[in-house]
Parts: structure tokens; C-alpha cells; sequence
């Protein structure tokens, strides 16, 4: 499998603007997410989805943080852990809404951001940040040759 699929700016990544467009509120959070994994699916990458059966209605600065996650974690499985294949899982929790991305990459231990011997982790850095910043918690959890998992919690109160 080629690992040069992109998460293109110009399709994904124009799905949530500033102000969230009709397609963001037409698909939902986990359509817009859905649509990050096409490249994916492309280069022959398995995605599974588990979401909840209802829905939950998330702020637009809280769903828009975890698209942007989304994004992030989907990019980083299949750049630098060469994932073949990822679940997303979106689910309701008490008072919040978590997003999970499990690979079953190269992984890498967390405590080094590292992965493969090269330096990694601004965009991960950033993301922590941000989580933090909206009062969440993010959870890495990889080890090398064992996957990663990456779970988001946001508070919807």
C-alpha cells in the first residue's frame, strides 16, 4: 500500500470553517469526520465507525475542536504509524461527548514522541493545548508495535 494519501485541505479540511457551513450542520460531526477517512479508504485502509443511535447535540466550538482532532489523529495513523486499519468511535459520555481513534499502526511510545526514530508531535502538542484549553482530556495511549489509541473528551456543559 503507497502511503501517499493526503487528508486534502481542499475537500476535508474545508468541510468546518470558522462559522461551520450547511454541509457541517447537513452531515453531522461524524459525517464531516467520515469524509477525512475517504483518502484513506483509498489507499486501502479498513475504517469502522461505532456512533452512538441518537444524537447528541454538540456546540459548534466543541465539534469543531474534535474534527479537528479528527483530522490530526487520522493523519498521523496512516503518515507515521502506516495504520491499514482504524475504528472512530463517537459516543456520548456523562456530561460530554468523546472521540476515539484506534490504529493498529507501528505505534510508538508517547513518553518520547517518537515514532520510526524520527521526532514527532507539534501537531499532537497542539492538539493537547487545545483539549485543554476547552476543559477536556485527551488519553494517548500506544506502545511500539502495539497500535495507538487516542481518545478526546469534551464537556458539554
Amino acid at each position: 500500500m503507497s502511503h501517499s494519501a493526503t487528508l486534502e485541505q481542499g475537500s476535508a479540511g474545508s468541510v468546518i470553517t470558522d462559522d461551520l457551513t450547511d454541509e457541517f450542520h447537513t452531515l453531522g460531526l461524524a459525517g464531516c469526520i467520515d469524509k477525512l477517512t475517504v483518502p484513506l479508504r483509498r489507499e486501502g485502509v479498513s475504517v469502522h465507525w461505532e456512533t452512538p443511535h441518537h444524537g447528541v447535540e454538540i456546540p459548534a466550538s466543541s465539534a469543531g475542536l474534535l474534527y479537528q482532532a479528527a483530522q490530526e489523529t487520522l493523519a498521523n495513523a496512516f503518515k507515521y504509524a502506516h495504520a491499514t486499519d482504524l475504528t472512530v468511535r463517537l459516543a456520548a459520555v456523562y456530561h460530554g461527548v468523546r472521540l476515539t481513534v484506534t490504529d493498529n499502526g507501528v505505534g510508538f511510545n508517547p513518553a518520547s514522541q517518537s515514532a520510526g526514530g524520527r521526532k514527532h508531535g507539534y501537531g499532537v502538542h497542539l492538539m493537547t493545548m487545545a483539549v485543554h484549553q476547552a476543559h477536556g482530556t485527551i488519553a494517548i495511549d500506544s506502545a511500539p508495535g502495539k497500535g495507538t489509541r487516542v481518545s478526546i473528551t469534551l464537556p458539554l456543559d
